[in-house]
This record gives structure tokens, C-alpha cells and sequence, in this order.
């Protein structure tokens, strides 16, 4: 079982913020848990060099498989993945405003969207799964992934704005900040910075603040098991106990409490490994 995040080659490091690799190999495909997966602050170009995973959501019928590449566009409300027995997936987690640069797809046409990402990038990115699948070594299949970014920047849809810097700072803010500051470093009235960052970025600006620092709360939670949600709660900036659980509600559709129980049960507890990323 492997659970590492790689650092992006520089030339990436405007586009992509990290990548994730996971891999699970179970013995028995019939007892492998779903995996509830929490709202991130992230668009992600996912790749599937062995088994895929099946997506679905509790508020719609069907459901998405067998994919091997596939662009996730910002949720705010939890996917449930069922991974392969034996499962290795490469999240290109993406800088805020990447992937409407890359695509020149409006992002708010892809919040709570899992979408096959070859149809997207075509016969190019057809050949680059092909050629991960009969790959060995992870470092590689990084290797493959980021030469076929950088190919593509050369040809990206759409312009860099500084809006894109200013989104990149609220991932790693360590105190609130309010939608008129953010619109000032960026230059442009407020009007114009909520429409903008809606087209880049998928929700309101200050509702994604919202997603960012409820991830900050779960990921908190999970690296440190024992800490009290009270303490968590005013740590991530929350007023108290209760405006945490009333976005774990909105996010989640459970209580925090009744929420990492049910995490407990996913894929990776079964090899000692929290979600901490």
C-alpha cells in the first residue's frame, strides 16, 4: 500500500500543486468498503494505470466507472467511490483557475462533476493512459503525466490573471480574509472578482472560503484522532462547536461525530492509513 504526495516539477508549480498517488491492493475485491469522499478546495486530473473506481452520489441515480482518466471538477457535497481490488489512481491536484486555463471550460459547469477526462483532451491524453498502463515504476507515471501537462500549458485555452495568485493564497491563508480584500489584491471590483472566481474556481467566493475551511476541520480531525471537536472547531476559525456541525451538515449531510465514523470504515483504515490530504 502506497500513500504519497509528490511535489510538481517547477515548471508546474503555476498549474499543479501537488500529486497524490495512492495504491491499494486488496486480496478480495468483495470486501473493500466505500469511501466516502468529503468536499475538497480542489480541481483534480485523476489517473487510473490498474483498477478504476466506481463514483456515485446519493442524490442522483447511476453512476460513473471504469474510467481512466477522469477531470473532478469542485464539490460541496461528498462522492462515494468504490475502488478496484487492485486500485492505483494519480490525482493531479491543480492550481485554483488551472483547469479553466487548460480547458476553457467554465468551472461552475463542473462543480460535483466527474467527468471522463479523454473527452476532453482527446486522442492525446487516449495514448498517454495506454502507455501508463503497461508502466511499473510511480515515479514514472509522474514523469508521463507532467510531460503531458507541460504539451499542453503550450496550447491552454485560456490567459493567466492575477485572480489566480490571489485564489492560490486562500489555500494557504492561516487567518479569515474577506471577499472585498481578495477582490482588492486582485485588482478588480467585487462584481467582477465573484465572477470571475465563479468561472474559475466553480462557487462563490465566499462560499469556497466555507469548503476550505471545512476541509481544514476533517483533515485536522484526522491527523490528530483524539483532539476534541470544540478545539477543532475554534483552531479552523468556526465560533463554536454548533458552526461546525452546520457545515459538516451542509457539506456532508451528517454530524462531524456521525461523518468520521463513517470514514473510519474507508479503504485505506483497512491498511492503518488516515486521509490526512
Amino acid at each position: 500500500m502506497v500513500f504519497h504526495t509528490y511535489a510538481p516539477n517547477p515548471v508546474l508549480a503555476n498549474y499543479v500543486r501537488a500529486h497524490r498517488l495512492i495504491h491499494f491492493n486488496f486480496s478480495d475485491a468483495s470486501s473493500i468498503p466505500t469511501k466516502p469522499y468529503p468536499p475538497r478546495p480542489e480541481h483534480t486530473l485523476s489517473f487510473y494505470p490498474r483498477d478504476s473506481e466506481t463514483v456515485y452520489y446519493q442524490d442522483r441515480n447511476g453512476s460513473v466507472s471504469n474510467l481512466r482518466s477522469a477531470i473532478v471538477g469542485q464539490h460541496n457535497q461528498v462522492s462515494f467511490r468504490q475502488v478496484g481490488r487492485h486500485f492505483l489512481v494519480i490525482q493531479v491536484v491543480l492550481q485554483p483557475g488551472a483547469l479553466f486555463r487548460l480547458t476553457g471550460i467554465s468551472a461552475n459547469e463542473l462543480t460535483n462533476k466527474f467527468i471522463d477526462a479523454e473527452a476532453v483532451f482527446s486522442k492525446d491524453l487516449h495514448a498517454l493512459n495506454s502507455r501508463l498502463s503497461g508502466t511499473e515504476q510511480h515515479e514514472k507515471m509522474i514523469h508521463m503525466i507532467e510531460d503531458f501537462l507541460i504539451q499542453k500549458i503550450k496550447a491552454q485555452r485560456k490567459e493567466f490573471h492575477i485572480i489566480d495568485e490571489v485564489n492560490k493564497a486562500i489555500l494557504i491563508q492561516s487567518a479569515p480574509t474577506s471577499v472585498d480584500s481578495l477582490a482588492s489584491a486582485a485588482c478588480l471590483s467585487v462584481k467582477q472578482f465573484e465572477r470571475k472566481f465563479m468561472e474559475r474556481v466553480g462557487f462563490s467566493p465566499k462560499y469556497f472560503l466555507r469548503i476550505v475551511r471545512f476541509e481544514k476541520a476533517y483533515r485536522t480531525k484526522n491527523i490528530f484522532p483524539f483532539k476534541d471537536w470544540l478545539t477543532i472547531a475554534l483552531e479552523c476559525g468556526y465560533h463554536d462547536y454548533q458552526h461546525l456541525v452546520k457545515d459538516y451538515i451542509e457539506f456532508t449531510g451528517q454530524t462531524p461525530v456521525a461523518f468520521h465514523l463513517m470514514d473510519m470504515q474507508a479503504p485505506e483504515r483497512a491498511f492503518g492509513v488516515s486521509d490526512t490530504f
